[in-house]
């Protein structure tokens, strides 16, 4: 079984430095995430990202009991992670958002409760609006409001640091121990920080070789918050994906490096994130890649193949999230450095 490393947050709270992501599961193949969760805690992840959106906390919650219940875990030796979805920005919705995630993993308390996106959606139930589901999802109740003139969303007017402030009252209260943000640039984070009362500890991006987020990390690294990393192996599979668009898993450049360490083009991208000091979150639903993907500390990337793997970055952005290009509060402007 392998022993992953543990980051201390910035409030003392310490994480395991790689973890299972969950955005998994499409119609048809809703169990898969919860076989892919009982399959990892089987061979040693014990850091999970969950999010309401995914629509499978139920099957995960389900997962995690069952090795509660076999002995193989306890609650303490988990760290749970899950997301504010962005029609749920509205103060009085946080915390009532946060007890519906907690019922249905079947938790007490998640480890690290997220604001998945900056900007947040208007929720119309009538009119000329229609209610569209993300595309993967076959159900749920977390909708996206779109424009049927012009397929983007429709935004609602919460200011994301009146959500921050909700949010910290989840943390008092005890119903999550650390707080953080995703999808975040750099000027939505100093803006935050302004306000705040508690100081996000992660924030959670797009992030591999071909999108590095160096400016974006030493920013954050300098106000105590790390970054955390999906995408780490470009979503190969990921359902929005178009003939043309960028393919990084297929660069036949990372097996090459592999083959200097006798390690897959998978491990050393996701020891790439490990070594740029960023918590890593790769998802699969294959046992093997599963466990294939947490042995990555038995070796360690020399500094010249940090360095060429560090000249790859291309801003080969992935999860760019067209649909809300038009949202005021939409963190990959161009105007927006990093």
């Amino acid at each position: 079984m392998a022993n992953v490393p543990l980051i201390k947050l910035n409030n003392g709270v310490t994480i395991p430095v790689l973890g299972l992501g969950t955005f998994q599961g499409p119609p048809g193949r809703e169990d898969e995430a919860g076989q892919a969760v009982k399959d990892a805690i089987d061979v040693g992840y014990r850091h999970f990202d969950c999010a309401h959106l995914y629509n499978n906390e139920k099957i995960i919650g389900d997962a995690i009991q069952s090795k509660i219940k076999e002995g193989i875990v306890k609650r303490e030796d988990l760290f749970i992670v899950s997301k504010l979805w962005n029609t749920l920005h509205r103060p009085p919705l946080v915390e009532r958002a946060l007890k519906e995630t907690l019922k249905n993993l079947q938790l007490d308390y998640v480890d690290l409760y997220l604001m998945h996106w900056p900007q947040g959606f208007k929720v119309i139930i009538f009119g000329e609006i229609k209610l569209v589901l993300i595309g993967v999802f076959q159900e749920g109740s977390e909708f996206v409001p779109v424009d049927p003139k012009t397929s983007l969303v429709i935004p609602s007017d919460v200011d994301y640091v009146d959500t921050w402030k909700a949010m910290e009252e989840l943390q008092r209260k005890g119903l999550t121990r650390s707080l953080g943000v995703s999808n975040f640039n750099s000027k939505q984070i100093e803006r935050l920080l302004k306000v705040a009362s508690i100081v996000p500890v992660t924030n959670q991006v797009e992030c591999h070789p071909y999108l590095n987020q160096a400016k974006l990390r030493r920013f954050c690294l300098d106000r105590g918050i790390i970054l955390t990393s999906y995408c780490p192996l470009g979503s190969r599979d990921r359902p929005w994906k178009k003939p043309g668009d960028l393919d990084i898993f297929s660069d036949p450049k990372f097996a090459q490096i592999g083959n200097k360490y006798r390690k897959s083009a998978a491990q050393i991208m996701i020891r790439y994130n490990v070594q740029l000091g960023n918590i890593v979150i790769p998802k699969s639903s294959n046992k093997n890649r599963i466990s294939e993907n947490i042995n990555v500390f038995d070796f360690e990337l020399s500094k010249q193949d940090m360095e060429y793997m560090n000249s790859f970055d291309c801003n080969g952005r992935i999860c760019r999230y067209l649909e809300c290009v038009e949202h005021p509060l939409y963190p990959f402007k161009p105007e927006v450095e990093f």
